[in-house]
């Protein structure tokens, strides 16, 4: 249920509704009945459209002519799709961060890897999931695009249920740390924006195999059938 907030109540719906789906409480392909919603989150069928209306334009839901909403169900392809866009933008930001981050930008993702090699492998998953939306955020601040970094923060939306998979596997995320440890190097220490896109997009690519994996293992009826 949800408790009343300081902020809008349909945010905290919306916020609700997205965590449900990363966690698959709600599946690909569900449908998502207004009233089932009214009585899951407690409010009322007006803020629950709405909430679905913003839930639609991030890409989470889907709405089909006379059967209402149901979560998007992606297919192989789609996935594919969402990493090749990301690889080209995540590259665009390592480029980015090399070329233009302060030397105290620089110094401040490298002193923050550094906390990650003691707390990431260690940390829960809401732990690490603040570990690496903090290195997003340094390598975004060092960047200094706020179109790079609207359109990125609008596609982790969609992919929240693939970085969750892997925040969840201790085996990726020893990998995810070695990758991110090349890209400091080439974006924070070496400073070479041809280095560093080339290991934010290898990086990403290396994501995108695994989401695949993870999302035919999950949901795999589902996939099927959508493609």
């Amino acid at each position: 249920m949800i408790t009343v907030p300081a902020a809008p109540v349909r945010q905290e719906v919306v916020r609700a509704v997205r965590q449900d789906i990363v966690q698959l409480e709600l599946r690909p392909g569900q449908r998502l009945a207004e009233p089932m919603l009214c009585e899951r989150y407690g409010v009322s069928r007006t803020v629950v459209r709405e909430a679905l209306r913003q839930l639609e334009s991030e890409g989470l839901i889907t709405l089909l002519p006379n059967r209402g909403a149901i979560v998007t169900l992606l297919t192989r392809c789609d996935i594919i799709a969402l990493y090749e866009v990301r690889a080209c933008l995540e590259g665009l930001m390592g480029e980015c961060f090399a070329a233009r981050a302060t030397a105290e930008q620089a110094g401040g993702l490298a002193a923050h890897l550094q906390r990650m090699d003691r707390e990431f492998l260690p940390g829960d998953l809401a732990a690490r999931v603040a570990l690496k939306d903090e290195f997003y955020e340094r390598m975004l601040t060092g960047a200094e695009n706020a179109v790079l970094r609207e359109n990125l923060e609008r596609l982790h939306l969609r992919i929240g249920m693939f970085r969750h998979f892997a925040f969840t596997d201790d085996e990726r995320v020893r990998l995810s740390l070695d990758e991110l440890r090349r890209i400091v190097d080439a974006a924070a220490v070496r400073r070479h924006p041809a280095d560093a896109r080339e290991a934010c997009a290898a990086h990403i690519k290396r994501a995108g195999e695994l989401a695949v994996a993870e999302y035919e293992t999950r949901t795999p009826p589902l996939l099927a059938a959508g493609g």
